[in-house]
């Protein structure tokens, strides 16, 4: 029944991408969010939505391309990408009109969005300076009126399609000319703060600074009339790499980034007020095509920028500031290599401090009986202190190993950079496996007195650990410990078979022991005794997961799921998934942290790691879950669970219909789980530091 039913019964994992995405553009509409923070939401979407297009909206339109070549049209791709498409219509009116409210909301709290044609005469002056003195020596414009080639551009900016001609010539005499100028977001902030009108704020996108500032960067041409309009396209963003070629891996992911500066373009979005000529050059200028997605939008694009919006300092209207909570024992302990080996410890991002985890790279780079650190690296924050920890250790005569993913996507050429700085520091770089992307978050230091190990859910990266909710334990357990060390060994030696006896390791058994343990479960519901899954995940699609969790809803089993973003699963369908429930949280910190809980007949077994039930996670990444045996941070993990499932105030429920209702779960009193999960932390080191006054007394 199952196998028959499963095509009913999932979505489609693109378009349970735009539902989630939908769900933070709901964010940026709800009134309860303050104001700048609304904004900050809008910039999420349109980040994510930019992105989705360049891969997997990229991926469907050459699965299309390829399928119609060999003359066999897969029409269930044609489905999920006019669905995509439409929802993606449907999403950008609902954007647009947030964006309008939020404007009309701005001037409210006294801070308007200004255009070139209304700024006073002071704030003219203030706009000339900031064009001469700053501004000017960043603008190439690029006269495509005179050019025969598509000129190479960058789809990660934003551009002005510029006319420029004569007012007093009719149009048969005008010479008109085409430009494009890149707007040098990648220099400057998107908005510029410019002096105040009695109490009123004032502010001007970039986009605006620069059309005011037309008649001074063309001055030459001795023309007099200029128009121009925002326009944006998005490449395939997909690499194309050359596994054939003798090359270093190095060498080939540096010439798949730049591959993708040639990709083919999959959306343009323009100004819906461009005039059509000066549309029609540019979409034959950039090979724009019919097939491509056309979106028709307002004056301003590729609005990630508002992420980054001008605070004013108006903390009013931003999220109320929320300290780190520190934790005592760390805080207590002189050396935190000692303190994991009495007890295993662990962080909670961003209620703890990343920095504890600097902490203890920075003790292991100094402390005499250390010996070696060996770390996984995926992302990194663009001053990583890690990096310069590991440099330290290394340059203290530490041996240190660095297992670099060269393709994590966006991030490889960062990752390139810090790859030959940690070589020139002499560390020992060992760039990702051929055919596999390694995407733990594995961290192993061996020391003369006991080895230590970190195994997290979230990246060793100092800036996303202030908004990623992720885990980090720390642990001297033996068992572990060994289990991260083979891992480390297969990174080095891929043409080792490694048993791992603690760990569930992607590609090695991940996929076997999940499916195991969902089975497990099935059968104990079967014999009566406890049996329920409680799990906390970005994405759930892989197809024999999801068959083998509907099998054991219809066992009995109880399958309660926090998922964040892509979720195949139809929940709450009779004798089918009627005992599954999933909901997504959106709130001020991404939730990111992967957790797993299994009745197992009343002894529960807990785990936390890396990877998400995805095909690509089970079968082609180094994934790493690892048991969870501290009674302390078991509790904790079941907190984080139960607080989510109780939120009804940022959860909403996913259950495939795409309508994203709040989670009300008939309880009156407002319950937000990111919220109270500060307070509990922070209620909880109080307590402690009370105890041990006490103790002091």
């Amino acid at each position: 029944m199952i196998k028959k039913a499963k095509k009913n019964y999932a979505v489609n994992r693109d378009v349970s991408w735009m539902y989630f995405n939908r769900r933070i553009l709901d964010e940026a509409a709800n009134k309860t969010n303050p104001l700048l923070e609304r904004l900050s939401f809008l910039g999420i979407y349109s980040n994510n939505l930019d992105e989705f297009f360049r891969v997997r909206v990229a991926t469907l339109r050459r699965m299309i391309e390829i399928e119609e070549n060999i003359h066999h049209v897969n029409l269930d791709t044609n489905k999920v990408l006019k669905k995509v498409l439409k929802l993606n219509e449907i999403y950008t009116k609902d954007f647009e009109a947030t964006f309008l409210e939020l404007y009309a909301e701005l001037q409210s709290e006294n801070i308007f969005l200004v255009n070139e044609l209304q700024l006073t005469p002071k704030q003219e002056e203030y706009v000339d300076i900031f064009y001469r003195e700053e501004l000017m020596n960043s603008l190439f414009p690029i006269l495509v009126s005179r050019m025969s080639v598509e000129p190479e551009l960058n789809d990660k900016s934003i551009y002005l399609a510029v006319k420029i001609s004569n007012s007093e010539k009719g149009e048969k005499n005008n010479k008109k000319e085409y430009a494009l100028i890149e707007i040098p977001t990648g220099e400057f902030t998107r908005f510029l703060v410019l002096p105040k009108v009695g109490e009123k704020n004032c502010i001007m996108f970039l986009d605006d600074v620069i059309r005011f500032c037309l008649p001074r960067i063309f001055a030459q041409l001795n023309h007099d009339k200029y128009e121009a309009y925002t326009i944006k396209f998005t490449r395939d963003a997909e690499m194309e790499i050359d596994s054939t070629t003798y090359q270093s891996v190095l060498d080939k992911v540096q010439k798949g980034v730049k591959s993708r500066k040639n990709g083919l373009p999959v959306r343009f979005v323009y100004d819906r007020e461009i005039p059509t000529d000066l549309l029609r050059f540019t979409e034959k200028l950039l090979r724009i095509d019919k097939n491509d997605v056309h979106v028709s939008s307002g004056r301003y694009h590729n609005l990630k920028d508002l992420i980054s919006f001008p605070t004013l300092k108006r903390d009013e209207l931003k999220y109320t500031s929320r300290p780190p909570i520190p934790i005592l024992a760390f805080e207590e302990s002189i050396s935190l290599i000692s303190l994991i080996r009495k007890k295993d410890q662990y962080l909670h991002c961003p209620y703890h401090s990343f920095d504890n985890f600097i902490r203890l790279l920075r003790e292991s780079a100094i402390n005499p009986e250390v010996k070696e650190i060996k770390i996984s690296i995926y992302r990194l924050a663009k001053n990583s202190k890690v990096i310069k920890a590991l440099i330290c250790a290394a340059m203290n005569g530490k041996k240190v190993t660095a297992i670099v993913e060269l393709l994590a996507r966006f991030d490889e050429s960062s990752n390139i950079n810090w790859a030959k700085k940690m070589q020139d520091a002499g560390i020992k770089v060992i760039l990702g496996v051929e055919g596999l992307k390694v995407h733990s978050k594995l961290a192993h230091i061996t020391a003369r007195k006991g080895n230590i190990a970190c195994v997290g859910t979230g990246n060793f990266h100092e800036g996303t650990a202030t908004v990623y909710t992720d885990f980090t334990l720390m642990t001297a357990h033996k068992g572990i410990v060994d289990d991260v060390e083979n891992v480390f060994d297969f990174l080095e030696q891929p043409y080792l078979n490694p048993i791992f006896k603690q760990l569930i390791v992607a590609p090695q058994s991940m996929r076997k022991k999940i499916i195991s343990m969902i089975k497990n479960e099935i059968d104990n519901a079967k014999k009566g005794l406890p049996a329920y899954i409680y799990c906390k995940i970005n994405h759930i699609v892989d197809e024999k997961i999801i068959e083998k969790l509907y099998e054991a809803s219809n066992a009995g089993v109880i399958i309660k799921l926090l998922v964040r973003g892509n979720c195949a699963l139809i929940t709450g369908v009779r004798k089918f998934s009627e005992n599954i429930q999933a909901f997504g949280i959106i709130d001020r910190y991404l939730e990111h942290s992967r957790i797993l809980i299994f009745a197992n007949g009343g002894e529960e077994r807990y785990f936390l790691g890396s990877a998400d039930w995805m095909q690509r996670n089970l079968d082609n990444r180094v994934e790493v879950y690892t048991p969870v045996y501290d009674r302390e941070l078991q509790m904790q993990l079941k907190t984080v669970i139960e607080f989510g499932l109780k939120d009804n105030v940022k959860a909403r429920i996913v259950d495939g219909s795409g309508n994203n209702l709040i989670n009300s779960n008939n309880d009156e009193i407002p319950f937000r789980s990111q919220e109270e999960l500060y307070q509990f932390y922070k209620n909880r080191y109080e307590v402690n530091l009370l105890e041990k006054e006490q103790v002091k007394i």
